[in-house]
């Protein structure tokens, strides 16, 4: 049975996250990955790793692969070679059902959801996983604490909702499902700076309430921010990682995500100001 979650509201002055060891037991493996379309490749032997309780964002240009990588771990494209392992387990040859009954959810870019459908119908499809069903008025009564909005408009067909407020049931479909594991492909992508700031601060709580996260996000700033480590994704490459902080720190990180004028001046002293 799967542990029971509390997901609440926590109200602070930053989203940012406590540090966590680099030393944390990792959950989701990474090996040498290599998938594309046809043709085309997309991802040319990554290799990472997603410790448990942490929020690990995985940064990049478009095109650098990012998403194929969320799909190659939920199942939606089948790697041409290397290692996904969750929890010891390889994922390449289970379907997409199979993996999220094994705890790994995927919130997608664009949101998919059921435009004609309620909110809490379009929330209820995410408990189909068996592991989740029976539990689903508790997972609603979660959902609905993490965005009081939803439980207000919970009735209302989801094509009449915000921007917003969709993104909020996309992440709220996942959560039904009891993950271990929450994927999300660029969550705050065509939202108001508020609502970017409302959902960043829900995946603050909810991997405070025991979830690892695994982020893939354009917003550069506000990612690292979230994260206690990142990766940068070029061409299909891994080329750098770090902490949260360091990855902000880094010159060409905020050359290339940020920006010139984002660029710090080193003081003197060699810290930078």
């Amino acid at each position: 049975m799967a542990r029971r979650r509390r997901w609440r509201r926590i109200r602070t002055s930053s989203t940012s996250t406590s540090a966590r060891p680099w030393s944390a037991a990792r959950v989701l493996e990474i090996d040498g990955l290599q998938a594309g379309y046809g043709d085309v490749r997309a991802l040319f032997g990554v290799t990472l790793s997603v410790g448990a309780g942490e929020i690990v964002a995985l940064l990049g240009p478009n095109g650098a692969g990012k998403s194929t990588l969320l799909n190659c771990v939920a199942g939606l494209v089948r790697p041409r070679s290397g290692a996904i392992r969750w929890d010891g387990q390889d994922l390449r040859t289970l379907g997409a059902h199979l993996i999220v009954e094994r705890g790994v959810a995927l919130v997608p870019e664009g949101r998919r959801l059921f435009g004609g459908m309620t909110v809490q119908e379009n929330l209820e499809l995410g408990a189909f996983a068996s592991r989740a069903w029976g539990g689903r008025r508790a997972g609603l009564e979660r959902v609905y604490t993490l965005f009081p909005v939803l439980a207000e408009r919970r009735r209302t067909a989801v094509q009449a909702l915000s921007g917003g407020q969709q993104q909020m049931v996309a992440v709220g479909r996942a959560l039904m499902a009891s993950p271990r594991l929450l994927m999300l492909d660029e969550p705050s992508l065509g939202l108001a700076p508020r609502l970017v700031a409302a959902i960043l601060e829900a995946l603050v709580a909810i991997n405070r309430a025991g979830v690892t996260v695994f982020l893939v996000e354009q917003n550069v700033p506000a990612a690292l921010s979230l994260a206690h480590r990142g990766y940068l994704l070029e061409g299909g490459r891994i080329v750098g990682e770090g902490s949260g902080a360091s990855l902000m720190a880094d010159e060409h990180v905020r050359r290339a995500y940020l920006g010139p004028l984002a660029v710090r001046t080193p003081s003197p002293q060699g810290e930078h100001q």
